[in-house]
């Protein structure tokens, strides 16, 4: 117990060293704030005046309001002139009318602030389906240190997003994606690298304040902070069983304050990829409508980095690479897991529309449902063609896998589209365990890579391939009047028609596989190289539960030694 205690000893101060990591990064933004002082549109963070006659729109989404035309030399300024004049004579005529529209488009701001923040209620619940899900696929041994890294997830992840990541990811997306169903976010407009729609990295709203510090970027940073938790969870499943607790709390540090928050960017805070469609006219820009890509190949190929860089677990592989099993100590762990990560799913993939006024949360419900069982038979069928019996653990990845697919896709593809998605990411996932274990030598105990990575990257694919053009015409500003010679026309795949919106979903799925694995890799490689990130290997022996973390997960199957 004295060697133990002394291991323990000299690990805390790395411990301590990734939290003064955290707290430099945070002072880092503190003394910056002034370089990004805001003297634009002013926050309301007693969300008195957000939401009023400019948020009243038909169900067509037409505006109520008319805005006034600024471009004299375009074709059409005198015919926009006239109606703004008329639209103007109109308020000065009826100022009743014009408070009921003010009342009209607070209640429609305020619905969709409720939707919005019900669904993230439903994402954060996720983290239960997550800790039940990889605790089960573990060994007894370590289920304490699996509850540790899922709890210990949430806290530092989010302390690291509310300090710098929000501001990389978001500090930019009143320029060009504002989220209108919540009012929109003005006063975030400013890149800190990048600008117009070249946008790299945000600029303002670091630790949530002054612009920031408002009541619809309030309600967009819980939705959006729960989905990068999603990311930082992921990863727990590739890298459990062998990895210290410092080295995962830097890990989280990283992925919550630089990792997903820079990436996430470039697609949802209104940044260069998001911006394709205008700047090079591929299609509407890359489209991920709730994560495939953004969140979850990120979490998967950041996972698949960390187990390379950790290796596989002790006795993993034997004489000639001869593989052994470890198996899930708790079915039941798992399957209640994997069902309560479905229902949190109802507010992951729905939830993105931001609004409840976007009624195609419907067809966005049904589409995930419906991919998520069609993954779990896929890989269900295969595993019992495969090995002549029906994996349990097989079937519930292959609904995670389902539902990785097709959040990127859910809004622009219909049912059966989705049951196709669905099949191929349950064929994709079985293939992708196999390929890491037998191939590539790669221990993922949950088998996090391949369902969040691989099927990640496909769900993004699958925007450019079975889009039909029915829902998403302007997004990202592309459509807003006729694409492809069509009015109204949404976001459309290869199958539909549209060559440009695959290409740019091939290379946009891609390069965030790159970017998360490469820029984990080049930093917990040098890292690793300073300091072991893993355990030592009589610790791995015994199990993490008590010597990393003092308590044993089933303290009643511990040898009692009598006095």
């Amino acid at each position: 117990m004295k060697k133990r205690a002394n291991r323990r000893f000299v690990r805390l101060p790395f411990a301590s060293a990734s939290v003064v990591i955290s707290l430099a990064a945070a002072l880092f933004a503190c003394l910056t704030l002034p370089c990004f002082a805001d003297d634009g549109p002013k926050p309301d963070p007693a969300g008195i005046v957000t939401g009023d006659k400019s948020a009243v729109v038909d169900a067509a989404g037409n505006p109520f309001v008319v805005p006034e035309p600024t471009d004299k030399n375009a074709p059409d300024y005198a015919a926009n002139k006239k109606a703004f004049d008329e639209f103007q004579a109109q308020v000065a005529k009826e100022p009743l009318a014009v408070k009921l529209a003010d009342s009209v488009g607070h209640v429609r701001v305020a619905t969709n602030f409720a939707w919005t923040l019900n669904t993230g209620y439903l994402v954060l619940f996720m983290q239960a389906g997550f800790a039940l899900l990889t605790c089960g696929l573990v060994r007894k041994k370590n289920a304490a240190h699996l509850m540790m890294l899922n709890f210990a997830a949430y806290v530092f992840a989010f302390l690291a997003y509310y300090a710098v990541g929000y501001a990389f990811q978001f500090g930019a997306v009143g320029i060009n994606a504002s989220p209108g169903n919540l009012g929109g976010l003005p006063t975030l407009n400013k890149f800190l690298i990048g600008t117009g729609q070249w946008g790299f990295v945000g600029g303002k709203g670091f630790f949530l304040t002054g612009p920031a510090y408002d009541s619809a970027s309030n309600c967009f940073a819980l939705f959006e902070v729960v989905f990068m938790e999603t990311a930082g969870y992921i990863i727990v499943g590739a890298i459990c069983e062998r990895i210290t607790f410092w080295a995962f709390l830097l890990c989280e540090l990283f992925i919550g304050a630089i990792l997903y928050p820079i990436s996430g960017c470039w697609t949802w805070g209104g940044g260069w990829l998001s911006q394709l469609g205008s700047t090079l006219n591929l299609g509407h820009g890359y489209v991920d409508f709730a994560g495939s890509s953004v969140v979850h190949a990120v979490g998967g190929f950041c996972a698949m980095a960390l187990a390379i860089i950790l290796g596989p677990r002790l006795g993993k592989y034997g004489p000639g690479g001869r593989i052994r099993v470890f198996p899930a100590h708790n079915i039941v762990y798992v399957v209640t897991g994997t069902f309560i990560l479905l229902f949190g799913w109802m507010g992951f993939n729905p939830g993105s529309t931001l609004g409840a006024t976007d009624l195609r949360i419907s067809v966005v419900a049904v589409n995930t449902n419906l991919a998520a069982v069609a993954g779990s038979a896929a890989a269900m069928l295969l595993w019992y063609f495969l090995f002549g019996k029906p994996d349990i653990t097989m079937a519930c990845n292959g609904m995670l896998a389902g539902l990785v697919a097709i959040t990127a896709p859910c809004a622009f593809v219909s049912p059966t589209s989705s049951v196709v998605i669905g099949v191929l990411a349950g064929l994709l996932v079985c293939g992708g365990v196999l390929f890491n274990e037998r191939v590539l030598k790669i221990d993922d105990p949950c088998g996090a890579i391949s369902v969040h990575g691989y099927c990640g990257w496909l769900g993004a694919v699958c925007v450019g391939i079975f889009a039909d053009g029915v829902y998403g015409s302007g997004w990202n500003g592309v459509g807003v009047t006729s694409y492809l010679g069509r009015a109204g026309q949404g976001v459309t795949g290869l199958i539909h028609g549209d060559t440009r919106q695959f290409l740019v979903q091939l290379g946009g799925a891609t390069l965030y596989a790159i970017w998360a694995f490469g820029a984990t890799y080049v930093v917990f490689s040098l890292v690793n190289k300073v300091k072991s990130m893993r355990v030592a290997p009589e610790v791995e022996e015994e199990g993490l539960d008590v010597p990393e973390f003092g308590m044993p997960g089933y303290p009643e199957d511990a040898v009692v030694t009598p006095y």
